[in-house]
């Protein structure tokens, strides 16, 4: 029960997720390092892969499915670190310290953290 209400949950955080880079690319677009190639496109499409992601943690018949978006949603989440590690030193390269500490070191807490709950939710990682 525990393990569903927190994959609804993830499912419905990378949903939202999915829409905002899609909606407002802007403040993505910002925290994209210099060297990620065509930074629209990949802001659209890891928009596209957090809906994906989301949509296969969802749904109810296919075990298969809710094991591929939560590796997908892994891997997505592994593959953005760069974009957040970019972000919390853009800040704190600012004259203001921009989010602060009190923003970035949880943040970059977190990401191991979604990597984990994604495969757990997932159903990836099962008891022996």
């Amino acid at each position: 029960m525990i393990k569903a209400g927190v994959r609804i949950l993830l499912a419905v955080f990378y949903a939202l997720a999915g829409y905002a880079h899609i909606a407002t690319p802007e403040p993505f677009l910002m925290i994209t390092p210099h060297w990620v190639p065509m930074p629209e496109a990949v802001v659209f499409w890891t928009g596209i892969a957090e809906l994906a992601g989301a949509a296969a943690l969802l749904q109810p018949f296919s075990e298969r499915l809710r094991q591929a978006g939560g590796i997908g949603l892994a891997l997505y989440a592994l593959c953005v670190w760069p974009a957040n590690i970019n972000h919390f030193a853009m800040d704190m390269a600012r004259a203001d310290g921009g989010l602060g500490l009190a923003y970035h070191v949880p943040r970059m807490i977190a990401q191991p953290i979604l990597i984990w709950l994604a495969l757990w939710v997932g159903g990836v990682m099962k008891r022996p």
